[in-house]
């Protein structure tokens, strides 16, 4: 590097404006500095960062291009209000790791981050898409790289419908498939607040020229609505739905078990049913570890969503495909432990773990994401599917690294405090039965498994049984021994699943009648 750069770059510097300093001079890098420029709100890029010594000394509309990383952060004279954004969208984890180390000790307070390059390789970086750098950026592994104009090439021109689009999956989905070239994505969801915002946000992606057109139609709704469901599906004309939508968590679905069958179960078969109604082409349900020989009413829920799908695959048209994906946890999911952690650090800690021996299979929301849209392409009708999760983590060596990444020492500035496991919680989940016997298919990191469907006679007697506990309302005989009566419930979803009464015989004993 010449070192006169340098020298006029520290030179050179208004302390009263804001200096923006680019992490990369790749394609990504180049184009967020041309959005920074044609906006002229957002400060001045002062310098690209690279470690090509190709580039190094050279200038790309006369911003100077100085390096190598590791060596020149240090010597940037930053104020508190410069900003650096890492545009190196196809750099592995542990190099992000290192950068943001580097921009720390460096003097950067603030610091961003472009998306994934599955969402920037095919297109155009904007800056519209650089967020604040957190610890799902340096936890894990390096996420799978997926051309999403390539995978997602089967829904050009389609109608998309996600159920649970303002959760965490089905949000990011949306942001993910406005790169599909979809007709209309239409939003559906119970929670008016949740679809505003991804709403809103997908408008602003596309107003800043994010992805391509689509239309996007929001839709509040609850699919344990039957007549809504079947209304709505028709209506829209819908040619897929990722079924994403609903209750997850484990804790609150053992406090609340009738709700997490009506939703999860009865919701689902009634999407099912509009979708072979109406013939919707694609179905793909998001499903969870869990469902494994489940241990709460949560994964006993998700597995019946699974007997489902595959007993529906068997009533789709010959054109069409019904499926399930099945995947781990998801890094900073809504009421994951990854945003628990980082309102408990804001609040001086102590962190909370259940078990020092608790661990689990994680990938980051795009990562699984990008695998679901791939596995909606290329899946077969009455196929099911897990996504390769990689090797397990301990629960407590993620705790520790994210205080680490907060500034501080673990058990030192922050501490961490043992629980013990909560309702419905195990120490290791499975992936699969070993019956199941995943084999690897021609696509990176999706699996398929042998499916283990349930007789049409056993899933049709076990919903009859579990329907009058859910099931009330105008025109309906309500059972006043069943409905609402999670005794009931429970011991029908236990004289089903052994796993579960297992687990609930070495574990507390429900209390209370009504649910």
């Amino acid at each position: 590097m010449k070192k006169h750069i340098l020298y006029d770059i520290v030179k050179n510097v208004n302390k009263n404006q804001k200096h923006l300093y680019i992490i990369g001079a790749g394609f990504a890098g180049i184009s967020i500095a041309d959005d920074i420029k044609r906006k002229k709100i957002f400060g001045t890029v002062s310098a690209f960062l690279d470690d090509d010594k190709a580039l190094i000394g050279q200038e790309f509309d006369g911003i100077p291009v100085i390096g190598p990383i590791d060596n020149i952060a240090s010597l940037l004279s930053c104020t508190e209000d410069d900003e650096a954004i890492i545009a190196i969208p196809s750099a592995p984890t542990e190099r992000i790791k290192e950068i943001y180390e580097i921009l720390k000790a460096g003097g950067f307070a603030h610091i961003k981050i472009l998306p994934g390059i599955s969402q920037v390789v095919n297109g155009t970086a904007h800056l519209v898409q650089a967020r604040e750098i957190d610890p799902l950026d340096i936890l894990g592994r390096t996420p799978v790289t997926i051309s999403l104009k390539e995978s997602l090439s089967y829904l050009r021109g389609k109608r998309v419908f996600i159920t649970g689009a303002g959760g965490s999956i089905g949000s990011e989905l949306a942001r993910q498939l406005l790169s599909g070239g979809a007709e209309r994505l239409y939003l559906f969801g119970h929670g008016e607040n949740s679809i505003y915002q991804i709403d809103r946000e997908l408008r602003l992606l596309q107003k800043e020229g994010v992805g391509e057109k689509a239309s996007i139609v929001p839709i509040i709704g609850d699919m344990k609505d039957r007549a809504y469901t079947d209304y709505i599906i028709s209506h829209t004309h819908c040619d897929i739905v990722f079924h994403c939508a609903a209750y997850k968590h484990v804790p609150m679905m053992e406090e609340n078990p009738v709700a997490a069958i009506e939703n999860n179960v009865f919701g689902t078969k009634n999407i099912l049913d509009a979708c072979i109604a109406h013939n919707v082409h694609r179905f793909v349900l998001i499903s969870t570890d869990k469902a494994v020989a489940p241990v709460s009413v949560y994964g006993v829920s998700k597995m019946l969503c699974e007997k489902l799908v595959l007993a529906y695959a068997e009533k789709a048209q010959d054109d069409n495909a019904f499926m399930f994906v099945r995947f781990g946890n998801v890094l900073g999911s809504r009421g994951s432990i990854l945003p628990l952690f980082m309102e408990q650090i804001k609040n001086g800690g102590p962190l909370t773990v259940t078990d020092p021996r608790m661990e689990r299979f994680f990938m980051t929301i795009p990562e699984a994401c990008s695998l679901v849209l791939r596995t909606g392409g290329v899946g077969t009708n009455g196929s099911s599917y897990l996504l390769d999760m990689g090797t397990p983590v301990k629960i407590v060596d993620i705790a520790e690294q994210i205080i680490r990444f907060s500034g501080f020492e673990p058990y030192k500035d922050i501490d961490i405090k043992f629980i013990g496991t909560r309702k419905g919680e195990r120490s290791v989940e499975p992936l699969w039965l070993p019956e199941e016997a995943p084999q690897k298919t021609s696509y990176e990191k999706i699996l398929q498994l042998k499916n283990m469907p349930y007789t049409d006679s056993r899933l049709g007697m076990l919903l009859e049984k579990l329907r009058p506990v859910c099931i009330g309302g105008e025109n309906i005989d309500i059972d006043p021994d069943k409905f609402r009566n999670r005794h009931y419930l429970i011991s029908v979803l236990s004289d089903e699943v052994p796993s579960l009464a297992d687990f609930y015989a070495k574990t507390a004993v429900y209390e209370g009648e009504i649910q």
